[in-house]
């Protein structure tokens, strides 16, 4: 372990490899379950590193480990990738663990504290954890039961490590503190709850009834939900999903897209003959919700929707789950230098969904916000505006210009539609509803306690 950006080892892979093999060596496995858990230890441990070394996605590099090593059953893979995740979730108090014991015992001091913190099920597992960690106070603290709740959590450890300091907002990094929304005390704790909990996996239905949606996916033993808030939107559980496997997914009648998604692209509220214009699409999640959004109040829906993004790959991703729906009227129109790819006052509807810091994604991404600093929010604005300002021009009078983000910080959302509407008198900022909290609000921010999806901002601006 290490302080909030850098590994504890050093950067050579090398001299990780090493001292990761030093961190182990001395240990005495005997029984089948501790050589497991030792086993399983080494992987961690080299994967937490190497995250934390290269910067780059924990399911990027657990993703990459796996196809490289085919050996691994789905029980071991299940205890690598939540023992992996949980570890960045609770980072910021497992640091703690490294001024109080030597290397070895910090880290399985780490690895006991995570897997009562996530509950899991391992018993054997986090039993030879403990052992390899020596310390007789995990003794008395793992034989006590935790609710929960995240103040019961907090509790819980203090009760345990009474001279550490377990504060609530230690869990994100302190520099995010100065740059989040404004909030309460009590709304701040929910916040940090919510990004310390797993997400569901959210889908959105196209062309398929809820019922029958359901009745397919109890077939294949997936227990789907309806959301209270949008009539296409189905909560798929928390389990791992082989959607190739789903003939429903196949059929390009359920897409992935998390809830905060989706109020995006109901923000939009495109008219059935309506033409949009997606202007950073990525895959095209948000783009195939517009047309079928067009298609649910008009099966012969003429509206159209042309897709651009400076990456050929996501466009091409975007292009066969098109055809995987069948929806026709969606074109692709990269980007070939910063001249708009598409006509100038032409589009109803032009949605600017910006490159940000994804600290609304934190739930999904627990790593990301130990690989970040301050920089990942303090560095966008300016090219937000930019974005915002050239995709403007494609908007014809009375069409609508919408920003969006997957960012909770203001510097990235509310301050960039005030500077853009400052420059731009011609756009009127629209009053919109917020589907989770019915409040009537000129910019919508969906925190992720609300209804249990990922943190996003959205704003609706009219062209006069």
């Amino acid at each position: 372990m290490g302080d909030s950006n850098t590994s504890s080892f050093t950067s050579s892979a090398s001299e990780i490899e090493e001292q990761i093999q030093q961190l182990h060596q001395n240990l005495d496995a005997n029984t089948p379950a501790q050589k497991r858990a030792l086993s399983y230890s080494i992987t961690i441990c080299q994967l937490f590193n190497q995250v934390l070394q290269s910067k780059l996605p924990a399911d990027r590099i657990i993703a990459e480990y796996f196809r490289a090593h085919k050996k691994h059953g789905s029980k071991d893979r299940r205890v690598i990738r939540e023992t992996l995740f949980a570890l960045f979730r609770w980072y910021g108090w497992l640091l703690q663990f490294n001024d109080q014991y030597d290397l070895s015992s910090s880290w399985f001091t780490s690895l006991v504290i995570t897997a009562k913190l996530e509950q899991h099920t391992w018993q054997d597992i986090n039993l030879a954890w403990q052992q390899f960690a020596g310390r007789p106070e995990l003794e008395s603290i793992i034989s006590i039961d935790v609710e929960p709740q995240l103040v019961a959590k907090q509790h819980w450890l203090q009760q345990g490590f009474p001279k550490l300091d377990f504060a609530i907002k230690r869990l994100l990094p302190a520099w995010f503190w100065s740059h989040a929304p404004k909030l309460s005390h009590q709304e701040q704790d929910a916040l940090v709850e919510s990004l310390c909990s797993r997400p569901p996996i959210w889908g959105r239905l196209q062309g398929i009834s809820f019922n029958e949606a359901i009745a397919k996916l109890s077939a294949a033993d997936i227990q789907a939900q309806a959301s209270h808030y949008f009539t296409d939107s189905i909560n798929l559980g928390h389990k791992s999903i082989n959607l190739n496997g789903l003939s429903i997914y196949r059929d390009g009648k359920v897409e992935i897209q998390d809830l905060g998604s989706q109020v995006i692209g109901n923000i939009c509220a495109p008219k059935p003959d309506d033409n949009w214009w997606d202007c950073c699409s990525g895959a095209g999640g948000k783009s195939l919700q517009l047309r079928s959004l067009m298609l649910q109040q008009d099966a012969s829906s003429t509206g159209t929707l042309v897709a651009s993004d400076i990456r050929r790959k996501p466009l091409a991703e975007l292009e066969k789950r098109a055809l995987r729906a069948g929806f026709n009227n969606i074109s692709l129109s990269p980007w070939q230098t910063d001249e708009l790819p598409v006509p100038e006052s032409h589009f109803d509807g032009v949605l600017v969904d910006a490159p940000c810091s994804c600290t609304g994604t934190w739930r999904r991404n627990p790593d990301m916000r130990w690989l970040d600093d301050e920089s990942a929010i303090t560095d966008k604005a300016s090219l937000q505006l930019d974005i915002l300002t050239r995709a403007s021009k494609a908007v014809k009078v009375g069409g609508h210009l919408v920003y969006a983000t997957c960012s909770i910080s203001p510097q990235e959302n509310e301050a960039v539609v005030e500077a853009f509407l400052a420059q731009h008198p011609q756009f009127q900022i629209e009053t919109v509803t917020h589907p989770f909290t019915q409040v009537q609000v000129e910019m919508l921010t969906v925190l992720p306690y609300q209804a249990d999806s990922d943190g996003m901002f959205v704003a609706r601006m009219i062209k006069n």
